[in-house]
């Protein structure tokens, strides 16, 4: 697939690059300078280059959206119209210094980000991981046992491709339901982030869900 990355943070660095590294061809785009665009496509190894988030977008199959809540506007007013394309977020909703979430309860930040581009289709995925995990996933994505990562939305069709790409990456895809459910996960993902970043292990954390229970 063509894959458009909006914000290459961490998390837009690192799941662009192993997208790039699974063969999907990967546009950079939106970092705080040309230089660590050109960088990330280098050394993603694969059919990878950096352009503008309006050039990211424009042929993608999927997007990536992975920039802090408080760029969505500017990122969203650079890439332009996203009519019709599928969009994954990872976006979490927090405040500007990152210590609590904006949108919470009655909506999520995937439902408000869907009202932002309301003919695009919006998944919510990724989020729920810690970025430093995401390497050792995927070196050991041939695994029989694999970690689970939630995502949901409303179009099946753009399921299916987040789903394929959770699965390029190493993860075992669980399928929570539509875009609402984003409500739930988003404050799971901070749960994710205190074991992760306060916690005795260290940051390289991800979950798995085993189903228990007579069968038949």
């Amino acid at each position: 697939m063509r894959v458009g990355i909006l914000g290459s943070g961490l998390m837009g660095g690192k799941l662009g690059t192993i997208f790039a590294r699974a063969g999907h061809e990967v546009v950079f785009s939106y970092a705080r300078s040309e230089q660590k665009l050109k960088k990330l496509a280098r050394e993603a190894k694969g059919k990878a280059r950096p352009g503008t988030p309006r050039e990211a977008a424009q042929e993608a199959d999927v997007v990536l959206l992975a920039v802090h809540w408080s760029r969505i506007d500017d990122v969203l007013h650079q890439t332009g119209d996203l009519s019709g394309k599928v969009i994954v977020t990872c976006s979490l909703p927090m405040n500007e210094d990152s210590t609590e979430l904006v949108v919470a309860h009655t909506s999520s930040g995937a439902e408000d980000l869907a009202k932002k581009v309301p003919k695009a289709r919006v998944v919510s995925a990724f989020g729920t991981v810690p970025s430093e995990v995401l390497y050792d996933v995927f070196e050991r994505r041939r695994n029989a046992t694999k970690p689970s990562l939630v995502y949901c939305g409303d179009d099946p069709k753009s399921k299916k491709i987040a789903a394929a790409l959770i699965r390029d990456v190493g993860f075992d895809p669980v399928d929570a339901g539509p875009l609402r459910i984003a409500r739930y996960t988003e404050p799971f993902t901070l749960l994710i982030a205190q074991l992760a970043y306060e916690g005795d292990g260290g940051p390289e954390l991800a979950y798995r869900f085993e189903r228990f229970g007579r069968k038949g």
